[in-house]
């Protein structure tokens, strides 16, 4: 897998040129749409759209909101559809076949873009349709308890974004959702991080493991086929525990680090319990 990008921006890229606006020019070759789906992202979604305000096209698609999300996200140019909410996948897929370009790139709101990870992509879009991957994936780096997070499993976090959806599609997945390309294509890494300010405190990380990742995750495995038992119940929560604080490294992020390793074991243990009941459930 080939690594694209770097600080150093080539001199007579086409891809720096940009229209008053801030658009990308007319004379690059690939044309990207930069999709976020949202709920009640009215705190987020200005400083979204900003991050990639360098797209021919912002898209954002709305699960009906109930602030001003769309609002916003219209004064910032972007074009808005409203979807009712069929689940993070598919909600993603929307987006793509809605988009007025091929090439894709998909951002959540609570996400940004880093300044070399745009210049990676200045990079590629001023590059040839032969010299092209069919799609790009880029390292995902958390920022948690006032620092950016380097081990217990969250960085780099690599993560498919831009993608030509002739060539690949969300897959069906419940949770943790991502891109997966078409046999034969080849898939190249950006230099540059994808910012990630998706928990506000340690008290919403365990909310959101509570009422989203551990029921929807045990929902997954169950679909996958995927069973567990009561020693596997016992034992998940400490093998995550030292998964992510030794194994991952963890420990290099200090109290951040000990807190997501404490909350790792947290949500394996209450995702092995909601599978055990699940399976329960069908037992009967």
């Amino acid at each position: 897998m080939r690594r694209v990008g770097s600080p150093t921006v080539r001199k007579g890229n086409s891809a720096k040129l940009a229209l008053p606006n801030g658009r990308a020019s007319d004379t690059l070759a690939m044309k990207i749409t930069a999709s976020i789906i949202t709920l009640n992202e009215a705190d987020n979604i200005r400083e979204a759209c900003e991050s990639v305000a360098w797209a021919d096209e912002i898209l954002i698609v709305d699960s009906e909101s109930t602030d001003d999300t769309r609002q916003i996200a219209e004064a910032c140019g972007a074009r808005v559809i409203t979807n009712p909410w069929p689940g993070f996948s598919k909600q993603k897929q929307f987006a793509a076949d809605a988009a007025t370009n091929d090439w894709i790139f998909s951002l959540d709101a609570d996400e940004r873009t880093s300044a070399e990870l745009r210049t990676s992509i200045d990079q590629v879009r001023g590059q040839n349709e032969a010299q092209l991957a069919d799609g790009y994936r880029v390292a995902r780096r958390a920022f948690y308890m006032d620092r950016w997070i380097r081990g217990g499993g969250w960085y780099p976090d690599y993560q498919l974004r831009l993608f030509n959806r002739r060539r690949g599609h969300w897959g069906d997945r419940v949770i943790h959702e991502s891109v997966v390309m078409n046999e034969g294509t080849r898939v190249d890494t950006l230099c540059g991080d994808l910012l990630h300010y998706s928990m506000r405190d340690p008290s919403h990380h365990r909310q959101m493991i509570e009422t989203r990742y551990a029921p929807l995750g045990a929902q997954q495995m169950y679909r996958d086929g995927k069973r567990t038992s009561r020693l596997q119940r016992a034992a998940a929560g400490p093998a995550a525990f030292i998964r992510s604080f030794v194994l991952k490294g963890g420990f290099r992020d200090g109290i951040a680090g000990l807190t997501i390793a404490k909350l790792a074991a947290h949500h394996a243990a209450l995702k092995h319990s909601i599978l055990y009941e699940l399976q329960k459930e069908t037992e009967l």
